[in-house]
Protein backbone atom coordinates (compact mmCIF):
# COMPACT_ATOMS: atom_id res chain seq x y z
CA UNK A 1 0.00 0.00 0.00
CA UNK A 2 1.32 3.57 -0.48
CA UNK A 3 -0.20 5.23 2.13
CA UNK A 4 2.02 8.63 2.69
CA UNK A 5 0.14 11.28 3.13
CA UNK A 6 0.29 14.68 5.41
CA UNK A 7 -2.16 17.04 6.84
CA UNK A 8 -2.76 20.24 5.45
CA UNK A 9 -1.18 22.52 3.13
CA UNK A 10 0.61 25.64 1.97
CA UNK A 11 0.45 27.79 -0.47
CA UNK A 12 -0.39 26.63 -3.97
CA UNK A 13 -4.09 23.85 -4.46
CA UNK A 14 -4.59 22.39 -1.32
CA UNK A 15 -5.91 19.13 -0.31
CA UNK A 16 -9.10 19.95 -0.84
CA UNK A 17 -8.40 21.47 -4.53
CA UNK A 18 -6.55 18.17 -5.58
CA UNK A 19 -9.50 16.03 -3.41
CA UNK A 20 -12.03 17.54 -5.33
CA UNK A 21 -10.52 17.13 -8.95
CA UNK A 22 -9.75 13.67 -8.17
CA UNK A 23 -13.32 12.80 -6.76
CA UNK A 24 -14.82 14.42 -10.53
CA UNK A 25 -12.72 12.24 -12.60
CA UNK A 26 -13.66 9.18 -10.79
CA UNK A 27 -16.94 9.35 -10.92
CA UNK A 28 -16.46 10.49 -14.33
CA UNK A 29 -15.11 7.28 -15.18
CA UNK A 30 -17.83 4.98 -13.24
CA UNK A 31 -15.54 4.03 -10.78
CA UNK A 32 -16.08 3.28 -6.92
CA UNK A 33 -13.59 4.50 -3.87
CA UNK A 34 -13.32 1.00 -3.37
CA UNK A 35 -12.55 0.30 -6.90
CA UNK A 36 -9.81 2.69 -7.46
CA UNK A 37 -8.18 2.15 -4.19
CA UNK A 38 -7.77 -1.49 -5.46
CA UNK A 39 -6.67 -0.19 -8.79
CA UNK A 40 -4.42 1.89 -6.74
CA UNK A 41 -2.95 -0.38 -4.29
CA UNK A 42 -4.30 2.06 -1.28
CA UNK A 43 -6.98 1.85 0.97
CA UNK A 44 -10.39 2.64 0.27
CA UNK A 45 -10.12 5.35 3.66
CA UNK A 46 -6.81 6.79 1.75
CA UNK A 47 -8.63 7.73 -1.12
CA UNK A 48 -11.85 9.26 0.68
CA UNK A 49 -9.45 11.39 2.80
CA UNK A 50 -7.85 12.83 -0.03
CA UNK A 51 -11.06 13.36 -2.52
CA UNK A 52 -12.45 15.15 0.83
CA UNK A 53 -9.30 17.34 1.17
CA UNK A 54 -8.72 15.83 4.85
CA UNK A 55 -4.91 15.26 3.72
CA UNK A 56 -2.23 15.62 1.09
CA UNK A 57 -1.60 12.68 -1.08
CA UNK A 58 1.96 11.40 -1.10
CA UNK A 59 3.83 11.58 -4.79
CA UNK A 60 3.57 8.14 -5.15
CA UNK A 61 -0.06 8.31 -4.17
CA UNK A 62 -1.06 10.68 -6.51
CA UNK A 63 1.06 9.26 -8.80
CA UNK A 64 -1.12 5.99 -8.66
CA UNK A 65 -4.43 7.36 -8.18
CA UNK A 66 -3.96 9.74 -11.68
CA UNK A 67 -2.45 6.52 -13.22
CA UNK A 68 -5.74 4.58 -12.80
CA UNK A 69 -7.53 7.80 -14.07
CA UNK A 70 -5.88 8.22 -16.93
CA UNK A 71 -4.97 11.85 -15.52
CA UNK A 72 -2.31 14.10 -16.62
CA UNK A 73 -0.48 16.04 -13.39
CA UNK A 74 -0.99 18.98 -15.33
CA UNK A 75 -4.72 18.97 -15.34
CA UNK A 76 -4.69 18.96 -11.01
CA UNK A 77 -3.44 22.18 -11.77
CA UNK A 78 -5.96 24.82 -11.36
CA UNK A 79 -6.36 27.37 -13.98
CA UNK A 80 -3.63 30.37 -13.73
CA UNK A 81 -6.31 33.01 -14.52
CA UNK A 82 -5.60 35.69 -17.00
CA UNK A 83 -2.16 36.88 -16.03
CA UNK A 84 -1.62 39.70 -13.50
CA UNK A 85 -3.75 42.75 -13.36
CA UNK A 86 -1.90 46.23 -13.28
CA UNK A 87 -4.62 48.85 -11.17
CA UNK A 88 -6.87 49.48 -13.94
CA UNK A 89 -7.47 46.07 -14.02
CA UNK A 90 -5.57 45.09 -17.50
CA UNK A 91 -3.03 42.64 -17.67
CA UNK A 92 0.41 44.27 -17.14
CA UNK A 93 3.01 44.71 -20.25
CA UNK A 94 4.13 41.34 -21.35
CA UNK A 95 1.62 39.49 -19.74
CA UNK A 96 -0.31 37.21 -21.34
CA UNK A 97 -3.56 35.26 -20.49
CA UNK A 98 -2.89 31.54 -19.66
CA UNK A 99 -2.92 30.13 -22.97
CA UNK A 100 -0.26 32.13 -24.03
CA UNK A 101 3.55 31.10 -24.12
CA UNK A 102 5.07 32.75 -21.06
CA UNK A 103 4.39 31.21 -17.29
CA UNK A 104 4.93 34.40 -15.06
CA UNK A 105 7.02 33.24 -11.75
CA UNK A 106 4.51 35.20 -9.57
CA UNK A 107 1.76 33.17 -10.94
CA UNK A 108 2.77 29.78 -11.11
CA UNK A 109 0.53 27.48 -9.66
CA UNK A 110 1.46 24.55 -6.93
CA UNK A 111 0.06 21.30 -5.54
CA UNK A 112 1.28 20.80 -1.92
CA UNK A 113 2.09 16.78 -1.17
CA UNK A 114 2.97 14.80 1.75
CA UNK A 115 6.40 14.84 3.24
CA UNK A 116 7.66 18.88 2.77
CA UNK A 117 7.10 18.16 -1.26
CA UNK A 118 5.45 21.05 -3.48
CA UNK A 119 5.15 20.66 -7.37
CA UNK A 120 5.17 24.15 -9.44
CA UNK A 121 3.58 24.13 -12.93
CA UNK A 122 5.98 25.87 -15.25
CA UNK A 123 3.72 25.72 -18.07
CA UNK A 124 0.65 27.75 -18.71
CA UNK A 125 -1.52 24.83 -20.27
CA UNK A 126 -1.90 21.30 -19.45
CA UNK A 127 -0.01 19.04 -21.43
CA UNK A 128 -1.35 15.01 -22.34
CA UNK A 129 3.12 14.13 -22.72
CA UNK A 130 4.78 16.44 -20.76
CA UNK A 131 5.10 17.82 -17.03
CA UNK A 132 7.40 20.46 -16.73
CA UNK A 133 7.90 20.97 -13.09
CA UNK A 134 9.73 23.28 -10.63
CA UNK A 135 10.03 20.90 -7.78
CA UNK A 136 10.80 21.44 -3.84
CA UNK A 137 11.53 19.05 -1.28
CA UNK A 138 11.77 20.30 2.07
CA UNK A 139 14.15 19.25 4.77
CA UNK A 140 13.05 15.29 5.39
CA UNK A 141 10.58 15.46 2.54
CA UNK A 142 10.46 12.18 0.19
CA UNK A 143 8.46 11.13 -2.68
CA UNK A 144 7.91 8.07 -0.62
CA UNK A 145 8.27 5.41 1.85
CA UNK A 146 11.83 3.38 1.67
CA UNK A 147 9.74 0.20 1.37
CA UNK A 148 7.44 1.79 -1.49
CA UNK A 149 9.21 2.97 -4.17
CA UNK A 150 7.68 4.20 -7.21
CA UNK A 151 6.98 3.21 -10.90
CA UNK A 152 5.47 4.84 -13.92
CA UNK A 153 5.05 4.82 -17.95
CA UNK A 154 7.67 7.58 -19.45
CA UNK A 155 10.68 8.75 -18.85
CA UNK A 156 12.32 10.93 -15.98
CA UNK A 157 14.57 14.35 -16.29
CA UNK A 158 15.47 16.75 -13.39
CA UNK A 159 18.51 19.48 -12.55
CA UNK A 160 19.42 19.88 -9.50
CA UNK A 161 19.09 23.91 -8.74
CA UNK A 162 20.01 23.47 -4.87
CA UNK A 163 19.95 21.49 -2.39
CA UNK A 164 21.03 17.68 -2.01
CA UNK A 165 18.72 15.14 -3.56
CA UNK A 166 19.11 11.67 -2.87
CA UNK A 167 17.50 9.14 -5.67
CA UNK A 168 17.40 5.57 -5.64
CA UNK A 169 17.09 3.62 -9.25
CA UNK A 170 16.34 0.32 -8.67
CA UNK A 171 19.01 -0.62 -6.75
CA UNK A 172 21.46 1.83 -7.09
CA UNK A 173 21.45 5.16 -5.08
CA UNK A 174 22.89 8.33 -6.14
CA UNK A 175 23.63 11.67 -4.38
CA UNK A 176 23.19 14.92 -6.27
CA UNK A 177 24.48 18.13 -5.58
CA UNK A 178 23.55 21.63 -7.41
CA UNK A 179 24.23 21.72 -11.69
CA UNK A 180 23.97 17.48 -11.09
CA UNK A 181 21.55 16.57 -13.39
CA UNK A 182 19.69 13.01 -13.95
CA UNK A 183 17.39 11.23 -16.12
CA UNK A 184 15.88 7.34 -15.75
CA UNK A 185 12.69 5.25 -17.14
CA UNK A 186 10.01 5.60 -15.13
CA UNK A 187 9.10 1.79 -15.30
CA UNK A 188 12.34 1.40 -13.09
CA UNK A 189 11.04 1.53 -9.66
CA UNK A 190 12.80 4.68 -7.91
CA UNK A 191 12.97 7.14 -4.64
CA UNK A 192 14.12 10.72 -4.01
CA UNK A 193 14.54 12.51 -0.93
CA UNK A 194 15.99 15.58 0.35
CA UNK A 195 19.83 15.49 2.12
CA UNK A 196 20.82 18.36 4.63
CA UNK A 197 19.42 21.10 6.35
CA UNK A 198 18.03 22.80 3.45
CA UNK A 199 15.24 22.59 1.40
CA UNK A 200 16.65 21.08 -2.57
CA UNK A 201 14.88 22.56 -5.71
CA UNK A 202 15.08 21.09 -8.89
CA UNK A 203 13.34 21.49 -12.50
CA UNK A 204 11.65 18.69 -13.52
CA UNK A 205 10.21 17.03 -16.97
CA UNK A 206 8.66 13.61 -17.13
CA UNK A 207 7.74 12.75 -20.44
CA UNK A 208 4.64 10.41 -21.88
CA UNK A 209 4.26 9.51 -18.42
CA UNK A 210 0.91 7.40 -19.53
CA UNK A 211 2.48 5.72 -21.88
CA UNK A 212 1.15 1.96 -22.39
CA UNK A 213 -0.44 3.09 -18.77
CA UNK A 214 -3.56 3.97 -20.61
CA UNK A 215 -4.68 0.19 -20.59
CA UNK A 216 -5.50 0.91 -16.92
CA UNK A 217 -8.88 2.11 -17.79
CA UNK A 218 -9.77 -1.18 -19.43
Amino acid sequence: MTDGTSNGSSSGQNAHGIGSRLREVRQARGLSVRELARRASVSPSLVSQVELGRINPSVSTLYAMAQVLNLSIDKLFTDAGQGEKGSNGENEIGTRPTNGPVQRGISRQAIQLASGVVWERLTTMPDEDVEFLYVTYDVGGASCPKDAMIRHGGREYGYLASGRLGIQIGFDKYELYPGDSFSFNGHTPHRIWAIGGKPATAIWVILNRHGDDKRLLA
